[in-house]
């Protein structure tokens, strides 16, 4: 029997548990697709509920920008997170205001930058933002 039998490499153990979580968000369903031949469906996925996010305006530093303080305790806080107005390409709920947003509609959303902000796909009516209270 060999002396180290039972040793668990943590990084082979972090590298399997990053394997699952990524195949748990979509990326083996998209590798599945690949496998066979078939081309992934490639659409942002947009939320459609904002269980437990906390989103306040914090400056409005030009009139197509706002700064917003946005708190996910699942996934992500950003405490000053630039968002720039845009048109809204897919369906969606205003992270503010719970209402739906359709294509089409003026939005705020997060600024495109490297690397992409977990809320990328976030969006906030711009009649809901422009209401909004500063801090």
């Amino acid at each position: 029997m060999q002396p180290n039998a039972n040793f668990i490499d943590p990084w082979m153990q972090t590298i399997g548990l990053l394997s699952l979580l990524s195949s748990a968000s979509g990326a083996g369903s998209r590798r599945a697709a690949a496998s066979e031949g078939r081309q992934p469906a490639c659409r942002p996925q947009v939320a459609t509920r904002l269980e437990g996010v906390q989103v306040r305006l914090i400056d409005r530093p030009s009139r197509s920008t706002a700064t917003i303080e946005w708190r996910d305790p699942r996934h992500c806080c950003y405490g000053d997170q630039l968002w720039r107005t845009s048109r809204a390409h897919v369906a969606g709920v205003c992270a503010m205001s719970g209402r739906p947003i359709r294509p089409g509609d003026a939005i705020y959303r997060p600024r495109a930058c490297r690397p992409m902000p977990i809320n990328s796909d976030a969006m906030i009516l711009r009649s809901v933002l422009e209401e909004a209270p500063t801090l």
